[in-house]
């Protein structure tokens, strides 16, 4: 997807593939493709939209950053 010159346009895809492998999946024990894809959505939607937040967001987790922008919409 880079291009010249523009290096960045994959790096928070990347970080947070990076963040998924170090902290869910290297060293987890050998477990079902079922278990692991459970464990996998759990870490998305629990970890990274709810309780993580970003400095791009302002210090905001997704979750807090999408109910702004819906109440912004919304008033």
């Amino acid at each position: 997807m880079s291009r010249k010159r523009n290096c960045w346009d994959n790096a928070v895809v990347e970080s947070i593939f990076k963040s998924l492998k170090t902290e869910l999946i290297y060293g987890n024990k050998l477990i079902s493709k079922e278990q692991m894809k459970l464990e996998i959505f759990e870490y998305i939607e629990i970890l990274h939209n709810r309780k993580r937040r970003y400095f791009a967001l302002n210090h905001a987790t997704i979750e807090e950053f999408n109910n702004q922008i819906n109440y912004k919409k919304v008033a």
